[in-house]
């Protein structure tokens, strides 16, 4: 970063809970707390919600019904009344998670001595993450271009257009 910090930005793909029998339900939240204890350093944890756009599906389902008898397209049609109705009301959207980790030097004029260092501790930081969460069923990656980490950092500060990271 400009201000000689580094980070690493992680995104970890959650598991359904909610399909969970009550048994894995209590090994993963088991697992979650070790997570929380085992991670003895500063972590920012970042939900991002997005609107699910769903014209693309309309538009493939309604040229899929043409193709379809009348009792299919009947159902089609019903699906598709059902699916904009729900999502009318429930405003469906995806959620992405993250999780930031950061080096801060101590030192910040001798930041070349140190950076081989601090970007070891950042990997250190992450396979730690990636391991407890594993336990948990969540995988987890991380974003290693600048132009990636720069286009979700934009994303959650999207009045910012004129981020850089160096």
């Amino acid at each position: 970063m400009k201000n000689k910090e580094f980070i690493k930005i992680l995104k970890v793909e959650p598991i359904n809970f909610n399909l969970k029998t009550l048994l894995e339900k209590e090994s993963i939240l088991n697992s979650y707390k070790l997570f929380l204890k085992t991670c003895n350093f500063d972590i920012q944890i970042l939900i991002q919600s997005n609107k699910e756009d769903l014209s693309e599906h309309f538009s493939k389902l309604e040229k899929n019904i043409k193709k379809e008898n009348k009792k299919v397209q009947k159902y089609l049609n019903q699906y598709i009344i059902f699916i904009q109705e729900f999502n009318r009301k429930r405003k469906s959207s995806s959620k992405n998670f993250y999780i930031i980790i950061k080096e801060i030097p101590e030192n910040k004029k001798e930041i070349s001595k140190i950076e081989k260092i601090l970007c070891e501790n950042l990997n250190e930081k992450y396979f730690k993450i990636k391991e407890c969460l594993a336990r948990c069923g969540n995988i987890v990656k991380q974003y290693e271009e600048k132009e990636e980490v720069e286009k979700i950092i934009k994303s959650f500060l999207n009045t910012r257009k004129d981020l850089k990271i160096i």
